[in-house]
């Protein structure tokens, strides 16, 4: 592209434009050289004009090229001979290219304006695959796709080549991937912070017989061309040891120290120039060999330290059901919050002013619990390393601290023994003793003599063992704590922190969840995505999803209504050819889909789902020929992993598992019911199972699902919704209207007493379907003792704590209403298309809006040097 030049060579070298601007200039214009030969070009004017370099040219015929130069010189193979492995990776690096020249670019470009930057701590990161979602927000999946073709290869069988990052494993990690497309989005200046897990969580395997097998997840074998490791960028992490004070401030000396390696993963934004970073920490050991011990013949603790140091970033949650286990999380946990705030204090600290006024520069959101002690250590950084006194270190502290909170699950508030802090992290001991002392100065002040307020405020929780609630250190060295929905940050101000809400009620906000439709509709459903766009005559509702709302003029069109039908036909047919892959069985893609997918867990309960599948098998084999032509023939598909340790949770797939065999090989029931458990479910099964949705359930006891953002997924991607009033399925319902949703079960106010009366004789169930299931539970007809009798004990009145039985008759019902209204197609499209339409809150750009604007105080910073939309470069 030829015209006039917008930045010139002489303001490059004067510094009136950045690098960054002059090299997009560059490329706008067609000018790489100085154009006035008169100006005298010095050593510093060379070396900018180097930088003034022309971006990759985005033609078929260049990308052709360049993706067949990493073939023979990143991957170092014959450029006449190579694999679809070996074409995506060359892809990725191709595309990892221009990711890197716009990386680069925004971060300097951030540098010189000196913005203000939000630090995203969080233990997961559910990424998914790279590449579609690369392709896609930058523009040019169309280019790649001919670049591709011209060389044999199809571009959906080129992606499916990626293994997804094993970086997390349910809705947290996926909800700060999310987050993070929405701020590169969004034009906000941004860092997420977490580990580099070798191994993931576990890879989820079924064994013959049904039950859940973990193994590690080996998704690092062919490498990931998308992560740039930093071996400059590293930091040394310290455990265990003890503490001088040598007159003026402490000293933590001794014990083991492991160093901290960067691996940086470019996170572009959706129709901007702007792209941020993704930073994961991996462990190695200060010392990498001991030369000693190898000469003395000790080979194994000539390696030792490599081993111990490695494990911290090996595997995604560890087992804590053991001490050592509880030990390796913290560890974890301090590990990375560690390196991150050593990296942002240098970060900051590259202009000269003094660190009293980080906030002004740094805000750092804790995502859930997991990086509490990031509190503790930013203390001890202050004071030990930068010599502040406590008020000034504290003060500063509580400004650049903000806690989201996501659960109510007392087991999720984690707390950690004070002799296991004290060994692990004496300093950091010391300070957190030291902030509840002062901490509860306070409390005594205002309420003298109220001792049960001062245990219930206390970071220290009394008892055999104490124990640090890392929950209300959170709260206290935050200067804004949110829940994630309207229903959940209620209960985080009534029952997780009430006299703190009582005190600072302002401290107190709620941010609803959202997901970004890049990934979720974009990317996941390119058929509904087709329809919205042709219907609403532009793709700007993916950038501003509000837009959708202009859908609902052409609800009782029967060409959208079709339109909508056949997108769906397309998604269900992509699962029915992989239900038949991997299981063998044929479904129909006229059937209902019925889909519960995410993270096994009791307060989810998947139990009652499977119960509900047994008492419709039970239902169907007592059919007259007549009744099954009447009957809604159903697929149901249930995926999502247990934790290793959760015994019950492990029982409830090998539950489900049974319960497929007998149904799947019934002819009596033949088409009319199907069911499966889809192994191993990640975001790459989630982006081909949610599209496929007729109907998802989402039934958690009410008051125990903080938020839930899957709910969101299925709605946008045209299906409705079976669910408690638990979570956003609350604001959901506000949105899109009662009728567009099957809503069952106690409210929140009703869970206690519904409680009391199972475990004092108050109510039993008197429902014959039930009974009729746990009695062939009982008898072993889908599982054997070892997992019927636990599950049954469950779900006895004085156990049955998540209430799956009292809400049983109530969520019957409401399947029947899901039966009846699946028979009127053209009411059922049109509630389906409603629902699409009015889905613009559950965004995560307006969640994340709210959070720039409400609680980090940010301004979008979009690089936009000159009129020239980047897009035509």
């Amino acid at each position: 592209m030829q015209g006039k030049r917008t930045a010139s060579f002489q303001d490059l070298a004067a510094g009136k434009v950045s690098a960054p601007e002059a090299r997009y200039h560059a490329t706008a214009t067609g000018h790489t050289t100085p154009q006035d030969a008169a100006v005298e070009v010095s050593e510093k004017d060379k070396i900018i004009h180097n930088i003034m370099t022309q971006y990759l040219p985005r033609d078929v015929d260049s990308i052709l090229k360049q993706i067949v130069n990493h073939v023979e010189y990143t991957l170092a193979r014959t450029k006449y001979n190579f694999d679809e492995q070996h074409a995506y990776q060359a892809t990725a690096y191709s595309v990892r290219d221009r990711l890197i020249e716009s990386w680069n670019d925004t971060q300097q470009y951030f540098t010189e304006k000196d913005v203000k930057r939000v630090y995203y701590l969080s233990m997961e990161f559910l990424m998914g695959r790279y590449l579609n979602n690369a392709l896609l927000n930058l523009g040019i999946e169309s280019q790649y796709q001919g670049a591709l073709k011209k060389l044999g290869f199809d571009l959906d069988e080129v992606e499916h080549q990626e293994r997804d990052p094993g970086l997390g494993n349910g809705g947290l990690g996926r909800l700060a991937a999310c987050f993070m497309d929405s701020l590169a989005t969004i034009n906000y200046p941004a860092w997420g912070y977490g580990i580099r897990y070798k191994y993931g969580m576990f890879e989820q395997r079924i064994s013959k017989e049904g039950y859940q097998i973990e193994i590690p997840d080996y998704w690092l074998t062919a490498g990931n061309p998308w992560e740039i490791e930093r071996l400059d960028v590293k930091y040394p992490v310290r455990f265990y040891g003890e503490i001088k004070h040598n007159g003026k401030h402490y000293e933590w000396q001794g014990g083991e120290v492991v160093t901290a390696i960067a691996y940086d993963s470019p996170i572009p934004g959706y129709d901007t120039y702007n792209t941020l970073n993704l930073r994961l920490w991996s462990a190695t050991p200060a010392s990498e060999f001991d030369l000693d011990s190898f000469s003395r013949g000790d080979y194994y603790s000539a390696v030792a330290s490599k081993e111990a140091a490695e494990k911290i970033s090996s595997v995604l949650y560890p087992n804590d059901a053991t001490e050592a286990g509880k030990e390796l999380r913290l560890k974890q946990q301090h590990f990375f919050v560690s390196a991150t705030l050593q990296d942002v204090v240098r970060r900051f600290k590259k202009k000269d002013r003094p660190l009293t006024e980080l906030h002004t520069k740094v805000a750092i959101q804790l995502n859930d619990t997991h990086p509490t002690i990031g509190i503790a250590e930013l203390m001890r950084i202050f004071m030990d390393h930068e010599s502040m006194g406590w008020s000034a270190a504290w003060a500063t502290t509580t400004k650049v601290f903000s806690y989201t909170n996501h659960t109510v699950l007392p087991e999720a508030l984690e707390r950690w023994s004070v002799d296991l802090v004290e060994k692990l992290l004496p300093r950091h001991m010391q300070i957190i003793y030291e902030i509840n002392r002062r901490h509860l100065e306070e409390v005594v002040k205002k309420y003298p003599g109220d001792g049960d307020k001062l245990m219930r405020m206390s970071i220290i929780e009394e008892g055999f063992p104490k124990m640090v609630r890392m929950a209300v250190l959170a709260v206290v060295g935050s200067h804004h704590v949110n829940g994630v929905a309207a229903i959940h940050s209620g209960l985080v101000k009534s029952r997780l922190f009430p006299d703190f809400y009582k005190e600072q009620p302002d401290k107190f906000l709620n941010m609803t969840n959202g997901v970004t439709p890049r990934r979720w509709m974009q990317s996941a459903n390119p058929a509904l995505s087709e329809v919205i766009s042709r219907w609403l005559e532009t793709d700007e509702w993916v950038s501003n999803y509000e837009l959708c709302r202009g859908l609902e003029q052409f609800v009782d069109s029967a060409d959208m209504q079709r339109e909508f039908r056949e997108a769906k036909r397309t998604n269900k047919k992509r699962v029915a050819e992989r239900i038949k892959k991997e299981f063998g069985v044929e479904v129909s893609t006229d059937a209902m889909f019925d889909i519960q997918v995410k993270r096994i867990h009791e307060y989810k309960r998947q139990l009652m789902n499977v119960l509900s599948i047994i008492c419709r098998y039970n239902a169907i084999k007592r059919m007259t020929p007549a009744e099954k032509e009447e009957c809604v023939p159903r697929v149901c598909i249930i995926g999502g992993k247990a934790a290793a340790g959760y015994v019950i949770a492990k029982h409830i797939i090998r539950l489900i598992n049974g319960v497929s065999k007998v149904v799947n090989n019934d002819k009596d029931v033949g088409d009319l019911l199907k069911v499966f458990f889809m192994t191993n479910y990640n975001v790459t099964l989630a982006e081909d199972i949610i599209p496929a949705n007729d109907i998802s359930q989402h039934i958690s006891t009410a008051g125990m699902e903080a938020s839930g953002t899957s709910n969101m997924k299925f709605v946008m991607n045209g299906g409705l919704i079976i669910g408690t009033m638990d979570g956003a399925n609350i604001e959901i319902r506000e949105e899109i209207g009662n009728d567009n949703m099957f809503i069952f079960g106690l409210l929140e106010e009703e869970i206690d007493r519904a409680r009391n009366e199972l475990k004092y004789g108050g109510y039993q169930h008197t429902d014959s379907r039930l009974q009729e299931a746990m009695k062939q539970i009982e008898a072993n007809k889908y599982c054997g003792k070892d997992v019927s009798e636990p599950l049954l004990k469950n779900l006895q009145p004085y156990n049955d704590y998540y209430l799956v039985t009292r809400d049983f008759s109530s969520y019957m019902d409401a399947q029947a209403r899901v039966d009846e209204e699946y028979k009127n197609q053209t009411s059922w499209v049109k509630k389906t298309i409603t629902s699409v339409a009015r889905m613009g809150k559950f965004s995560s750009d307006r969640t994340i809006r709210e959070y720039g604007e409400q609680i980090w105080n940010l301004e979008a910073t979009p690089f936009v040097p000159s009129s020239v939309a980047y897009k035509t470069v």
